[in-house]
């Protein structure tokens, strides 16, 4: 399962940017895509690899992961040791280009703090990238509530995730379209929703009841509740949700207790950035 529910990259032929224009295979620079892949590859659990690992876990050539590799080591943003490659903290540069410009992020962080100290359980944000969430933001619980590490830049796909459903169920029906064309909706456990038509039935009831509730569908044990955030961030739509062992806290519960604490905190997160 570890390695099943890992951030990984997409591969489609065809893209769409933030218009909604699509990218064709020509307007794109592959080399620069795979490069990309090189850098998802290292997650939890593969902190550290070697060659063949990274070009395993990539679908490339040894000799193609090995130049990458080689190109990250010489910008700086890896190192080796001779046989295994790890990322160097100058990779967060990377990512800190774009929370920087998000201010609003400081206000959703308070926000899961405040959730976390009033319920005891994980609270995180994450926005819709293709057909993954990826988390820009996270109050961890003391426990462990996954068998892999969560935290800012973790991507999960959308349709086994929480969030993942509220995020879809806002889409309009031409980004919800476009969404089902590119995502391979995989299986994780026996509850995991595989089929257009059965996520598309889900994505009806969150739309209708204002909350997104998934109960061991990415991981055995796991249960999560989610709504969006009202009118979003300015980067674009945001979710957040709590998380909590299924032995501990049943979907009920989640409903009764967790619920109107996350909704008020989604209410706040959005009056706070109305008001910059």
């Amino acid at each position: 399962m570890r390695s099943r529910i890992r951030a990984h990259s997409e591969t489609l032929v065809r893209n769409t940017n933030n218009s909604g224009r699509k990218i064709l295979r020509e307007e794109q620079v592959v080399s620069f895509r795979k490069g990309l892949d090189i850098i998802r590859s290292f997650g939890a659990g593969h902190r550290r690899q070697t060659i063949t690992e990274a070009a395993s876990r990539t679908g490339m050539t040894r000799a193609a992961a090995r130049r990458f590799l080689l190109t990250l080591c010489e910008a700086g943003y890896a190192r080796s040791d001779g046989k295994h490659f790890e990322l160097t903290p100058a990779i967060l540069t990377l990512g800190h280009s774009f929370l920087s410009g998000m201010g609003e992020i400081e206000r959703v962080r308070d926000a899961l703090l405040g959730l976390t100290r009033a319920l005891g359980e994980s609270a995180s944000a994450a926005m819709l990238d293709g057909t993954m969430i990826t988390y820009v933001a996270r109050s961890p619980a003391a426990h462990r509530i996954m068998t892999v590490g969560l935290g800012v830049g973790t991507r999960l796909p959308a349709h086994a995730t929480s969030m993942g459903q509220a995020l879809l169920a806002a889409l309009h029906p031409r980004e919800l379209e476009r969404y089902f064309e590119a995502a391979v909706l995989e299986r994780f456990t026996g509850h995991t929703l595989t089929t257009r038509a059965a996520l598309t039935a889900r994505l009806a009831e969150v739309r209708g009841r204002g909350y997104a509730l998934v109960s061991e569908e990415l991981e055995t044990g796991l249960n999560s509740i989610a709504v969006a955030v009202p009118g979003g961030i300015s980067a674009g739509h945001l979710a957040i949700n709590l998380s909590a062992p299924a032995g501990r806290v049943g979907a009920e519960e989640m409903r009764e207790r967790f619920l109107p604490a996350l909704q008020e905190a989604a209410r706040g997160v959005a009056l706070a950035v109305q008001r910059g």
